[in-house]
């Protein structure tokens, strides 16, 4: 038995992907994993705001066409790349165990505590969740909009003379340059992107023969974690548009949601916070659609 594997080609797409395979591998020897990558709109279109060439979804068009045409078997993406609502005529199947949820700071010279950052200092990011929470705390900050994989946008600190730059923790550690990070932002001064650290493996509805093959590797703390955030992403109706962002903690059988939402401009931010016994994913859920609808409610006053 074969199975095709999509992804995009970036060094984190790909080191995503055999890391899923490895681990499909291990549970499945008899099957046979090949991966082949496809490029997106928005791996192709790079000197652009992503709020200004289209919505969430630019790094996956592509290859959930080739999903539904049968050239693949299986999709995997970063969760956090991903729209609210699943395409029609695919699914998600088991989330693995996420990786650190937090953005870091690479940074010229490393720091201890947000304030030690130079007055005014230059701070790479294209992310408005990123930029506005930023500036809430350090409203001196100069944001500069920065585009392209890891590699490049951390080679942009001495390319712009940029002070530094954020992005996700997760990808930094996944491509091996965790050395590299200058602070660990706590998600109580920059809160996460909604299923921040997550992948999302992707297959077509109703296929089993595939379903089945990747749920030894479920890890259900992480599923119930991603469904809180992207229930609170799809009741806000999400886009690249707004400054959104979602952390679920899950402790001893209490979920504990964090949530956030910004106007385009930034010049109004909401967050709150829900906390409720929680075992189950329709929990999970509920809390998300519920603390949606109380945070569009403020944030529309």
């Amino acid at each position: 038995m074969k199975v095709v594997v999509g992804t995009r080609g970036s060094k984190l797409a790909l080191t995503q992907s055999k890391w899923v395979v490895s681990q499909l591998e291990a549970c499945n020897p008899e099957v046979e994993f090949e991966i082949k990558i496809i490029k997106t709109k928005g791996d192709l279109i790079q000197n652009v705001p992503l709020d200004k060439i289209g919505d969430k979804g630019l790094f996956v068009k592509e290859i959930e066409q080739q999903l539904l045409d049968r050239e693949i078997d299986l999709a995997i993406h970063s969760m956090k790349d991903m729209p609210s609502e699943v395409c029609k005529g695919l699914q998600f199947t088991y989330t693995p165990v996420r990786e650190d949820v937090r953005d870091v700071l690479i940074l010229k010279q490393p720091i201890n505590d947000l304030s030690e950052l130079p007055h005014g200092a230059r701070i790479g990011t294209g992310s408005k969740r990123r930029k506005y929470q930023l500036l809430e705390a350090r409203p001196d900050l100069q944001i500069e909009p920065i585009r392209g994989n890891i590699d490049t946008r951390i080679s942009k600190i001495e390319t712009e003379n940029l002070d530094g730059i954020v992005l996700a923790a997760a990808g930094v550690r996944r491509i091996g340059r965790e050395d590299e990070i200058g602070y660990y932002l706590p998600v109580d001064v920059v809160l996460p992107a909604p299923a921040q650290g997550a992948l999302a493996i992707e297959i077509r509805e109703n296929d089993e023969r595939i379903y089945n093959l990747i749920r030894p590797i479920e890890d259900m703390k992480s599923q119930i974690q991603i469904e809180a955030e992207r229930a609170f992403l799809a009741g806000v109706e999400g886009s690249c548009h707004l400054p959104i962002g979602a952390y679920a903690n899950l402790e001893a059988g209490r979920l504990h949601l964090t949530a956030l939402l910004g106007d385009e401009e930034g010049t109004k931010l909401v967050k709150q916070a829900l906390t409720s016994e929680c075992g189950s994913i329709e929990v999970a859920r509920q809390m998300g659609y519920k603390l949606a609808d109380s945070v569009m409610e403020e944030l529309n006053r």
